[in-house]
């Protein structure tokens, strides 16, 4: 397979993505331009995280017209792979990819740390071969508090749409655990067919021995696990 990470201005952390994709993960990797209307060929397009275009208006909220985006929302809709991290995450909700909206952090307050998240749903190109229970992240965003209205929680509910969940070292979901005031501590989620995710921690800054932390490459290797089938 074949992956590409989008540069929008203001992007900081599509560098980190490609050097977990290609020096630790070692897949075929190109960096895609914001004006560009090419995917190359790509398999799997990742949106990375920082600030698009300086968060104007609403995170994600003009990233979301950028030339390359109306591919896409086209590649996606025929089926194939998108994933969005924090800021990414951000975006393809602002292009109706995946249902909510991320808001303002119940504190106001920009936040950096490591927090833990539980695998809800295991049926999933992400998280198939995730083997612990608990993974330990590290977060880092302002707008990271994921809201919807009432139908469209109980039918993301109902579709199995929840991929992660914020949660204590223990697993244990519950409102000290939840770093932002998501509904239902809602950390990332996918589409209703499966092809789209959207995370707010960045599994792409736990993926190097380097960093004592490797929880978030099992994200990264169970998309390989599954591309090697392909």
């Amino acid at each position: 397979m074949k992956f590409g990470v989008i540069t929008f201005p203001g992007s900081n952390c599509d560098y980190d993505l490609i050097y977990v994709l290609q020096n630790i993960v070692k897949v075929q990797t190109v960096q895609l331009w914001h004006k560009s209307t090419d995917l190359e060929g790509c398999d799997m397009i990742f949106l990375p995280g920082g600030f698009s275009y300086g968060d104007y208006l609403r995170t994600g909220a003009i990233a979301r017209f950028a030339p390359i985006m109306s591919e896409v929302v086209n590649f996606a809709k025929k089926g194939g792979y998108v994933m969005g991290i924090c800021n990414g995450f951000q975006i393809l909700c602002e292009a109706g990819l995946l249902p909510g909206v991320l808001i303002r952090n119940k504190n106001m307050q920009f936040i950096c740390k490591n927090v833990y998240i539980k695998t809800i749903n295991k049926n999933s190109l992400i998280t198939r071969n995730i083997k612990n229970e608990v993974l330990k992240i590290p977060i880092a965003h302002a707008e990271g508090n994921f809201y919807c209205d009432n139908e469209t929680l109980e039918f993301i509910h109902e579709k199995e749409q929840i991929l992660f969940q914020y949660c204590n070292e223990f697993g244990e979901v519950n409102e000290e655990s939840n770093p932002n005031g998501s509904l239902m501590n809602i950390a990332g989620i996918t589409n209703e067919n499966k092809n789209v995710f959207g995370m707010m921690p960045h599994p792409e800054r736990a993926a190097d021995s380097w960093l004592k932390n490797e929880d978030g490459l099992q994200l990264f290797q169970s998309i390989l696990n599954l591309s090697l089938c392909v």
